[in-house]
């Protein structure tokens, strides 16, 4: 019932933020695939808790432990479990919100939708959720660079107000974590620090936008109609916490420009190859990738658990002002650059697979 995710390539994610652990089932994974262990934990790392002076300081290790459909870091095609423990729980944090709605959080919902909830730090709807999501986006990664040498990046594009101007075309994962607000600017970078940190000391907290490049993408994924690339894209980072906008390629600027300015020109190319003069398309065009650069952006909402006195009501509904407890992010989106990642990946394998079963038969 909403956890699972993908249709060939399928994965199924469980635990809460304060429960015994979260993980991962990978199924579908074709048989023979050589993971790189380490690049799993890697990723992971990435997105961990405690990494930096702008991230929660809640202290996890997240070190992954693979339970089943491996043979000697082979790949047996059978389902992939994997499993990251919570060791540094503080449910006591939590003990205000268990009466008393957070607002713009999932507190409220949770409770209306089901009649109970697993309060202690949001639970399912907490960003401790994407660790599966991340660790099954590590071996999507993989898959693709076999499969075709796709790379997929992500970087921090804004900060609040502060806005980087960065080239999609030749950016890399080095320039991405040369930082640990993750933009590839350099300056730009120190300027959303310090905001972070600024909003970080006064209680409360910023949102902002990642923009991420596929390169190297194969031509003809995704389906007509519902199946879209870009509507799947678009489902994919939507389900991440804190998400509230999706743009690809021209986003909605293009909407400012006639057909003229916004078509992209087809090139002749001297093997029949599709090739674009401009790629205000994204690398989608009908719903299905021409194999220029994916470009897409995403928009994170402030988070919404800070320290600062809040209006809300209590679960039997009466008045009270809340003053959160706990560690939380000021700032998502340098822990989140994984997470798209992780999510553009498993959109892009799960299509893969798909094209494969349909079209290359003959």
């Amino acid at each position: 019932m909403g956890s699972s995710f993908g249709h060939l390539f399928r994965i199924t994610s469980f635990g809460e933020s304060h429960g015994g652990g979260v993980g991962v089932i990978v199924d579908g994974c074709p048989p023979r695939l050589a993971l790189d262990l380490e690049a799993i934990q890697a990723e992971l790392d990435r997105r961990k808790p405690g990494q930096s002076k702008i991230t929660t300081p809640r202290k996890e290790d997240d070190r992954v432990e693979i339970l089943s459909g491996l043979l000697d870091g082979v790949t047996l095609g059978t389902p992939i479990a994997m499993v990251v423990r919570n060791r540094d729980q503080r449910p006591g944090d939590y003990s205000e919100m268990a009466v008393a709605f957070r607002p713009s959080h999932a507190d409220a919902t949770y409770q209306a939708k089901y009649g109970i909830q697993a309060r202690s730090g949001g639970g399912r709807a907490s960003a401790r959720e994407t660790i599966g999501r991340v660790a099954a986006g590590a071996i999507a990664k993989q898959l693709l660079a076999k499969a075709h040498g796709t790379e997929v990046i992500a970087w921090v594009k804004r900060i609040h107000t502060i806005e980087a101007t960065i080239d999609p075309a030749s950016v890399s994962l080095d320039d991405v974590e040369a930082n640990i607000v993750r933009c590839p600017d350099a300056a730009c970078a120190e300027l959303m620090i310090e905001r972070i940190e600024a909003i970080g000391r006064e209680g409360d907290s910023c949102g902002g936008v990642i923009e991420c490049v596929v390169r190297r993408s194969p031509v003809g994924l995704g389906m007509p109609v519902f199946d879209k690339l870009e509507a799947d894209l678009a489902k994919a980072v939507m389900s991440l916490p804190a998400t509230k906008g999706f743009e690809i390629g021209s986003g909605f600027a293009g909407s400012l420009q006639r057909g003229s300015e916004h078509n992209d020109a087809f090139l002749a190319t001297g093997d029949g190859s599709l090739r674009t003069a401009t790629n205000n398309s994204g690398g989608i065009q009908g719903g299905i990738s021409n194999g220029e650069d994916i470009v897409l952006r995403v928009a994170f909402k402030p988070t919404a658990t800070i320290r600062k006195a809040q209006q809300t009501v209590t679960s039997s509904g009466e008045a009270t002002v809340l003053e959160a407890k706990g560690r939380h992010d000021p700032c998502v989106l340098p822990r989140a650059v994984p997470m798209v990642e992780a999510m553009v990946a498993l959109v892009l394998a799960d299509h893969l697979l798909r094209q494969q079963a349909q079209c290359s038969l003959w």
